[in-house]
C-alpha cells in the first residue's frame, strides 16, 4: 500500500472503500440469485428486462457512489456521488419487489 495515498489516515475513505467492496459483492451474489429466478417469474417482458439489469446495475451504481465520493485523497467527507448510493438502493428494491411480485403471480391459461 502507498503510504502516501491518505488512505489509512482518513477514517471515512477507508469505511466508504470498505463498504464499496462489501456491497459490490453481495449484491453481484444477490443478482446471480435474482437472474436464474426471472426464468420462473410471471411478468411482462419489459418488467422482467428491468429485473435481470436493474438489480446487477444497483450493483455498479450502489459502489460507484461509495467509491466515487470520496475519490480525492485528501476527502473528509462525501461529495455528491453519494446520490449514486441512493439511486442503486431504489432500483435495487424496485427490481426485487417485481421479482418477487412475478414468482408469486400464477401464468394465466390462453
Amino acid at each position: 500500500m502507498n503510504k502516501g495515498s491518505g488512505y489509512m489516515e482518513i477514517p471515512l475513505r477507508q469505511n466508504f472503500f470498505r463498504a464499496g467492496h462489501a456491497h459490490a459483492g453481495v449484491i453481484v451474489i444477490l443478482s446471480l440469485v435474482c437472474q436464474m429466478l426471472a426464468d420462473a417469474a410471471v411478468l411482462p417482458t419489459p418488467m422482467l428486462w428491468f429485473v435481470r439489469i436493474g438489480i446487477p446495475l444497483s450493483a455498479i451504481l450502489i459502489s460507484a457512489g461509495f467509491f466515487f465520493s470520496v475519490l480525492p485523497p485528501t476527502a473528509t467527507q462525501a461529495s455528491g456521488a453519494v446520490s449514486l448510493i441512493y439511486i442503486g438502493a431504489v432500483i435495487l428494491a424496485v427490481g426485487v419487489v417485481a421479482l418477487g411480485i412475478g414468482l408469486l403471480r400464477t401464468a394465466t391459461s390462453a
